[in-house]
């Protein structure tokens, strides 16, 4: 900075320049003159409305002011708020994305499980299938048995009961499977089932025990050359005892011989006479007669059952003791038994066994 000071000039500046010519005199100011009322209400007007305004313009700066600031704290709170609901969404967020993840994981494993299941149910249902139609095929053979066994009882032995009940059986077990395709199968069961009803029932079995209980009372009949006649009675009493030894001893002499020789009448007009073996053989012959009706009544041959009969009837009659009420029922039950009829004319049902046959094997085709 410069120290000269301003009053003072620099000598070379002094000397070069010349000094200057004095100043002419100020003008005189024009001679005042009182303003008029006018100005001065004019001015003091003006005056009043610019510091009006300027008392408008503070106030209004003031209120702006003041709603400025309340919206800047009512804004600055809003942000705030919003920050704090921008924090709180993100964590909402944060915790939804993970809440997500897991259930993503979740339904994953969900999906991996119904997956399993289905191809377990899947499974089931075809083991389901297989079991059912090895059910059905193993129940379509136990029927076929069932209507078989009714077949050889109705055929060999003419057991119409034992084939019924195995008719009727069948038909349960296929009332049970419940499947359309075996009406057909159970109309000809019942259709069977009626016609062994309808039949005259031959009790086989009943026939059978009495000629059981015959033979078996064959070693206890009498026969007829065993019987003796009764003894006679002794002499009337005599009135008086002996009057000595001699007297009483020729007495008991004489019913002795009087005993020696019997009278009877005989019914018949001979009664053989057999020997030991003879009566041995003769009993087991009439136990073969009376076994060989039994096997004609099994085989249903009521020919050979009615001769059977009627030869053991005979050797009964001839050879036993008709007058014994233990021969008397055996030859009544023979009689009875012959007049029974056993040929009986039984129904065929091997139509029903082929059809159910004709069944199982078309079951089983599709599977082999």
């Amino acid at each position: 900075m410069n120290d000269t000071p301003p009053n003072e000039t620099a000598p070379g500046l002094a000397e070069a320049i010349p000094a200057a010519a004095p100043a002419p005199p100020p003008p005189s100011p024009p001679p005042s003159r009182p303003a008029p009322d006018g100005e001065r209400f004019f001015t003091a007007s003006a005056f009043l409305l610019a510091v009006l305004a300027l008392l408008l313009l503070g106030w209004l700066w003031y209120d702006s002011r003041s709603v400025t600031e309340g919206l800047r704290q009512e804004l600055a709170k809003k942000i705030s708020d919003a920050d704090s609901l921008n924090k709180a969404s993100k964590v909402i967020a944060d915790q939804a994305r993970e809440a997500s993840a897991d259930a993503q994981v979740k339904l994953g494993v969900l999906e991996a499980k119904v997956a399993e299941s289905q191809s377990q149910q899947i499974a089931l249902e075809a083991l389901y299938q297989e079991l059912s139609r090895n059910r059905d095929e193993a129940a379509l053979a136990e029927i076929e048995q069932s209507l078989l066994l009714a077949s050889q009882q109705l055929q060999l032995a003419g057991n119409v009961k034992a084939a019924l009940i195995a008719l009727q059986s069948a038909d349960s077990r296929l009332q049970r499977m419940e499947r359309p395709q075996l009406t057909p199968v159970r109309k000809a069961l019942n259709r069977d089932i009626e016609r062994l009803k309808a039949m005259p029932f031959v009790d086989t079995v009943g026939i059978a025990v009495r000629l059981d209980n015959v033979i078996a009372s064959i070693d206890k009949l009498p026969l007829a050359m065993e019987v003796r006649p009764p003894e006679t009675a002794a002499g009337d009493a005599p009135t008086a005892a002996p009057v000595n030894t001699w007297q009483r001893f020729a007495r008991e002499a004489w019913n002795e011989l009087k005993q020696l020789v019997r009278v009877q009448n005989m019914d018949r007009p001979e009664v053989p006479l057999l020997a030991p073996s003879q009566t041995f053989y003769l009993r087991e012959n009439l136990k073969l007669r009376l076994l060989g009706a039994r096997l004609a009544l099994l085989s249903r041959d009521q020919t050979s059952f009615k001769a059977d009969l009627n030869a053991a009837r005979d050797w009964v009659s001839k050879y036993y003791d008709t007058r014994e009420k233990a021969v008397g029922n055996t030859l009544s039950t023979l009689r009875n038994l012959h007049e029974s009829d056993i040929n009986i004319e039984m129904p065929d049902i091997s139509s029903t066994l082929d059809s159910v046959r004709n069944l199982r094997l078309a079951r089983e085709r599709p599977t082999r």
